[in-house]
């Protein structure tokens, strides 16, 4: 029960960090952060809570990290089902706070994209679903590949947080203008729940498919090639 507090909060902080940061800060007028700002925000929000919860359950915050530690032999199968619900509930518990939040603005009149994924054109930048498909699935690969790496037992010992941090904001960096970026189910759905003014809940599978598929390759590789223990 501890670890799937852990995270439940985890997921829950970042969706409301990362997502919270482009809903009320990315735009705002003259001060806004930006797609840089939302995309620190993401990683700030994994590493703070990597180091608060991970020695509890591991820090994974998403279905596809689960998932992917599990392809690697890193995660047994039996505790996955109970990771990801307690991730999708934390993710969900984290857009409902940001509705309820952004609704108490004046002149509020629904709750648009809502930081939400897509493609076609629910991309930020109009990107076709192949382009979509391609981007989740390699950056959610090599970010399953930093997370193995990093918490090799041969790694440096203690930076691991910050190396995980820092990959999910450069993925941020890449991808915010192809799909708003994803690299995490949960987070998609969270999102796709509440936006409104196009059919998010009907492009939420790429962002289940493409991250679990390259979230499982990147485990397989790691496995096969980098762990021989």
């Amino acid at each position: 029960m501890k670890k799937l507090l852990a995270e439940c909060f985890g997921t829950f902080w970042l969706v409301f960090g990362g997502c919270g940061s482009a809903i009320f800060a990315a735009g705002y007028p003259d001060l806004g952060i930006g797609f840089v700002g939302v995309a620190l925000a993401f990683g700030l929000s994994v590493l703070t809570m990597a180091y608060a919860v991970g020695h509890v359950s591991g820090a994974h915050f998403n279905p596809a990290v689960s998932i992917g530690l599990w392809a690697g032999g890193k995660f047994p199968a039996k505790e996955l089902p109970g990771y990801i619900i307690a991730q999708l509930v934390g993710a969900v518990l984290a857009a409902a706070a940001l509705l309820y939040i952004v609704s108490g603005k004046a002149g509020f009149t629904g709750a648009g994209s809502f930081a939400a994924n897509g493609y076609d054109a629910l991309s930020p930048d109009g990107y076709s679903m192949m382009s979509a498909l391609l981007t989740e699935f390699i950056l959610t690969m090599f970010f399953l590949l930093i997370i193995l790496g990093s918490t090799y037992p041969k790694a440096p010992k203690g930076f691991a947080g910050i190396a995980i941090g820092l990959a999910l904001t450069l993925i941020h960096l890449i991808s915010i203008p192809i799909t708003n970026t994803s690299v995490n189910p949960a987070r998609s759905t969270s999102q796709a729940l509440f936006a409104e003014g196009g059919d998010y809940m009907g492009q939420l599978w790429l962002f289940w498919l493409a991250p679990i598929a390259g979230a499982i390759v990147a485990g397989l590789i790691h496995k096969a090639l980098f762990s021989k223990d």
